[in-house]
């Protein structure tokens, strides 16, 4: 997976798999709603950031996805 909204992809099913989501037929289309809500709450973001100018939304996907992917790196590894 590469791109703009790669974290959206990686993270999304760690989260939900820690809400309680473990079966496939559920979390595979609640994966598909939340990171559909999780783009377009990045977008919104992305547009109302700055009033000049609109920030490119990887790098809101990026700096929101980073620090909770890193998180789940250090959780898995103990």
């Amino acid at each position: 997976m590469a791109g703009a909204i790669g974290f959206i992809g990686l993270v999304i099913p760690h989260i939900l798999r820690l809400c309680g989501l473990t079966d496939h037929r559920v979390l595979l289309p609640g994966c598909a709603l939340a990171g559909a809500i999780a783009l377009l709450l990045a977008d919104v973001v992305a547009r109302l950031a700055l009033a000049s100018a609109e920030l490119p939304i990887g790098v809101v996907t990026a700096t929101l996805g980073a620090p909770v992917f890193i998180w789940l790196l250090l959780k898995s590894a103990r």
